[in-house]
Order: C-alpha cells, then sequence, then structure tokens
C-alpha cells in the first residue's frame, strides 16, 4: 500500500503568505526533550564538520555516528535515513530563506509589488543554491518525495501567491511548476558546472522567464 502525500501546509487566515514551516524529520515532535536537542545538535554538528572536512559524499550515517561517538542506530531514528540527515543540515539555511521571503524586507518580503517578489525569490534562490550545491544534490528528496517535502511546498505555495497577484489569468498551477523547475539543484548543476554559465546569467534568465509567464495574454 502506498503511502498517502502529507498535506499542503495551511494558509494563515489573515494573510495569503504560506506559513512557515519546520523541516524536521518525518514523524519529529516539534519540541524535543532537552536531551533530544542536544544529541540532535551534536550529530547535526559531526555532519556539518565531514561535510567541510571531506565533502558532502563523506556523510554517511556510519560517519557522522562514528564523528559523533553514537550508535549509528541513534542516527537512524533521528533522521530516518541519509536524505533526512542532509536536509536537517540545510534546514537552517532553508528556514532563514523562508522568514526572507514571508516576513523580510523586500523586494524579497512583503513591501514591494508582487512582481518583483518573484523576481527577487528566484535570484535569492539561485544564490543559495549555487553556493551549497553538493548539498543540496545530496539532500534531494527522490523523485516519489521530490514535490511533496516541506521545503517545496512553501517555495510552491509562495510561487503561486505571487502569481495569482501578478498574473491571476495564467494556469497558476502549472506555470508555477515551469517556474520551480528553473531552480531545481540537478538543472543549476548542469548549467553551472557542466556548461560553465555563471550565476549572473541563470539570474538574467529567470526575469526573463518571469517576465514571459506573467505577461499579459495578447488578443
Amino acid at each position: 500500500m502506498s503511502t498517502p502525500l502529507p498535506p499542503f501546509p495551511k494558509r494563515q487566515e489573515t494573510s495569503d503568505e504560506p506559513v512557515l514551516m519546520e523541516l524536521a524529520a518525518p514523524g519529529e515532535a516539534p519540541q524535543l526533550r532537552a536531551d533530544a536537542a542536544r544529541n540532535r545538535a551534536r550529530l547535526l554538528e559531526a555532519a556539518a564538520r565531514l561535510v567541510e572536512e571531506h565533502g558532502v559524499a563523506k556523510v554517511t550515517m556510519d560517519a557522522v555516528a562514528a564523528a559523533a561517538s553514537v550508535g549509528k542506530g541513534t542516527v537512524f531514528r533521528r533522521f530516518g535515513d541519509r536524505t533526512g540527515l542532509l536536509m536537517a543540515l540545510l534546514d537552517h539555511t532553508e528556514q532563514r530563506f523562508q522568514t526572507a521571503f514571508i516576513s523580510g524586507p523586500p523586494p524579497l518580503g512583503p513591501g514591494a509589488s508582487p512582481a518583483e517578489r518573484l523576481h527577487a525569490f528566484g535570484c535569492r534562490a539561485l544564490r543559495q543554491t549555487s553556493e551549497q550545491l553538493d548539498l543540496y544534490l545530496a539532500a534531494e528528496p527522490d523523485a516519489s518525495r521530490r514535490f511533496s517535502s516541506a521545503p517545496y511546498r512553501v517555495r510552491f505555495m509562495h510561487v503561486c501567491m505571487l502569481l495569482r497577484q501578478t498574473a491571476p489569468a495564467t494556469d497558476t498551477e502549472l506555470v508555477a511548476q515551469t517556474l520551480m523547475g528553473y531552480l531545481e539543484p540537478a538543472l543549476v548543476h548542469h548549467l553551472t558546472r557542466q556548461r560553465g554559465m555563471s550565476v549572473e546569467r541563470l539570474e538574467s534568465g529567470w526575469h526573463d522567464l518571469v517576465e514571459r509567464s506573467t505577461r499579459p495574454a495578447t488578443a
């Protein structure tokens, strides 16, 4: 029997903004006990050291357990699998990004026009992905979870909101998926590392794609 997809996060009642989401491992309680929180922090510190010293490829459940001087079962219980562990490493960065586009200063946050915010959103996402590309690639969920993960859904809802406000006549969901596809880590890897394109060129392409996607249809 297939596992049902988790529901989309609910919107705030007083705003059209998406709700800030915790990116904790599946099944993890929102408030960890003090000892569990310390253990989780120690495991993430060990994983971060491995990334810094040896690269993402060397971050395995066994290696993290050894570096943190705990049993491998402890790592699996806390994060589920290697993808869950790597997603936890990205949690802080992703939470900061969510806070910035939901409630931060313009043009990324409220206060700028929806179109300006959409332009700023993509540029910030491209920069962030390119700066931590190896980690994003390694933490990317498999095909069955890619579009249901918490960070993807928060980003997707945000893009949908801005599209509804900028170009209400468009098929918001499909256009949003097209825009989100441009920000995929695998594509950023291909364009920057395999094709040698600069992030500035990708940002220019994002601006062009947004303009084309929100341009009023001609009669």
